[in-house]
């Protein structure tokens, strides 16, 4: 199955991005009439056929459209604080995508080594993800911002929210049974190293969220966050 991702796929003759293109025909060496498929990363699994197998611009055959394709019943957005080696961050955005993630938004914390988080390259890497795992939904990667303009944002509005932390003024809920109860929309809150700030756990209980313990190990920002993607995905 030969999985091409543009965004905004125009049926019933769609002309793939030079890079795309020049994938399909020099690389997989595809010829007329070869199928291959095409997602916009918003839900839609399209099949076609190579019209044109021009190396700069080829053209697709659309034949078949599949809305919803692969669709999960849930609806997840993780905030994230971005690590100090972006790497790691990258690693996360990239198994996020494979299991199934809706947004991912860096949050700069309090405590966080990395101030300003650019989310281009996490972009190209959550894009090879979805082709690799055949998914047809490509994740959000929206621009960095304040955890305190996070909880007033729109993202909390109607959404169960949960914040992963080592210490909260009161008990914390295990993840576990948090995300079994969680409903339809999800949001998680995955601090830096050296955790969140009390003063940043007191405002996000303020703004609705649910303080949860992710287990007795100190983990990692990315395996924090990724575990919650699973947690989710499989609970």
């Amino acid at each position: 199955m030969h999985l091409f991702y543009s965004p905004h796929i125009q049926p019933p003759e769609h002309t793939l991005p030079p890079d795309e293109s020049l994938h399909c025909t020099r690389v997989l060496r595809l010829k007329e009439s070869d199928t291959v498929y095409l997602t916009d990363g918003k839900g839609n699994m399209c099949t076609g056929k190579v019209l044109d197998p021009n190396p700069t611009g080829c053209r697709i055959l659309i034949t078949k459209i599949t809305e919803n394709y692969g669709a999960r019943p849930y609806h997840l957005h993780l905030a994230v604080a971005p690590t100090k080696n972006m790497e790691r961050f990258e690693w996360f955005v990239e198994k996020a995508t494979e299991v199934g993630v809706d947004i991912i938004t860096p949050i700069i914390c309090e405590r966080s080594e990395r101030k300003q988080c650019k989310t281009n390259r996490a972009e190209r890497i959550a894009i090879s993800a979805l082709k690799q795992c055949k998914r047809a939904q490509m994740p959000v990667i929206a621009q960095a911002t304040g955890f305190e303009t996070f909880l007033i944002s729109p993202a909390l509005e109607g959404a169960r929210a949960a914040i992963a932390c080592c210490q909260a003024p009161g008990e914390r809920t295990p993840a576990v049974q948090w995300i079994r109860k969680a409903g339809e929309r999800i949001v998680v809150l995955i601090g830096p190293e050296g955790d969140f700030s009390p003063a940043e756990v007191l405002a996000a209980i303020e703004a609705g969220c649910t303080p949860v313990d992710l287990g007795p190990s100190v983990l990692r920002t990315e395996t924090a966050a990724l575990g919650a993607v699973f947690l989710v995905a499989f609970k």
